[in-house]
């Protein structure tokens, strides 16, 4: 029995595998396709964190694939209130043929897959919303046509989204590419962070996050490459002879702005450093501006240079 609890649960395959039925099923609807696979059968919804998409969504499709959705909020179950979780799942188990929960914990979906007998989706935890990063992936799909040569930028907090954004993003690089290893940097003065992504690496082999030194030094790419897989970059070779990609904070804003927002690679971002600041700072600028219109905007003067 399949249970999507976290993104890490799904291989690259399998996540090609519910995108690809996901297109099928997005055009059948387009061109009125009769195609009732969950006719006779009921989702109960539990929602202890309200939610319209997830709830509308849930309902709709479920409406679409011929079963009936059964929304159940906090105030409806025992949860919490005096019966275990293990209870609960063992009599909607007898009821319904599937469950999809919103909620806080994580341990909490894990224990109703756990002692449950039907399948279980994760609508949402403080730990993970594989749902919403599968939609995602399939809307850069269905903008890209591939997921080939792209990269992706999670800019935000580390919360649910980017632990899940950056675990199902890099599995499906991973199995585009057919790369064995898949490593996420960070500075150790990052300790939260840190501790997030390694809580949401735990359990797979493939993923490792990598801690590395404050800091390594800008523009020191065969640095980070060494510190982080200990190969060595001759000063006549490229990152990639060594089989890395390392990118820079202006490239993945970038990037981010022209993959997810369609925005026009019209302006990078450079930083500012030298004896004319405290600490470095990042700049909005448009690409090709020079050091001299720099100055013009009071942006830099003649005791910083760009980085």
């Amino acid at each position: 029995m399949k249970h999507l609890l976290k993104m890490l649960d799904l291989s690259g395959e399998e996540i090609l595998e519910i995108l690809d039925l996901a297109d099928q099923l997005k055009y059948e609807l387009k061109h009125s396709i009769p195609h009732p696979y969950l006719k006779g059968k009921s989702i109960g919804l539990i929602f202890q964190k309200a939610s319209t998409r997830t709830r509308v969504s849930f309902e709709t499709g479920m409406y679409q694939l011929g079963g009936h959705a059964l929304f159940l909020s906090a105030s409806d179950l025992q949860i919490g209130r005096g019966e275990p979780v293990q209870d609960t799942a063992r009599v909607l188990s007898r009821y319904l043929n599937g469950i999809m929960i919103r909620t806080f914990e994580q341990k909490e979906v894990e224990d109703l897959a756990e002692y449950g007998s039907i399948p279980v989706i994760n609508g949402l935890t403080d730990f993970s919303h594989p749902c919403q990063v599968l939609a995602d992936l399939m809307t850069i799909r269905e903008r890209k046509s591939t997921f080939d040569g792209l990269k992706m930028c999670f800019i935000g907090d580390g919360n649910n989204m980017a632990n899940s954004l950056i675990v199902g993003g890099l599995k499906v690089i991973l199995h585009i590419f057919d790369k064995a290893k898949g490593l996420i940097c960070i500075e150790d003065n990052k300790p939260e962070a840190i501790a997030k992504m390694q809580e949401a690496v735990k359990d797979e082999d493939r993923i490792e996050v990598k801690v590395l030194k404050t800091k390594y030094p800008q523009g020191g790419e065969r640095t980070l490459i060494s510190a982080a897989t200990g190969r060595k970059i001759y000063s006549a070779k490229l990152p990639a002879d060594a089989g890395c990609i390392v990118d820079n904070v202006s490239t993945v804003i970038a990037i981010y702005r022209a993959v997810c927002k369609q925005t026009p690679l019209i302006t990078r971002v450079v930083t500012l450093t030298g004896e004319a600041f405290n600490t470095p700072i990042n700049v909005d600028v448009r690409i090709g501006c020079s050091h001299a219109e720099l100055q013009f905007m009071n942006l830099a003067t003649s005791k910083c240079h760009l980085v």
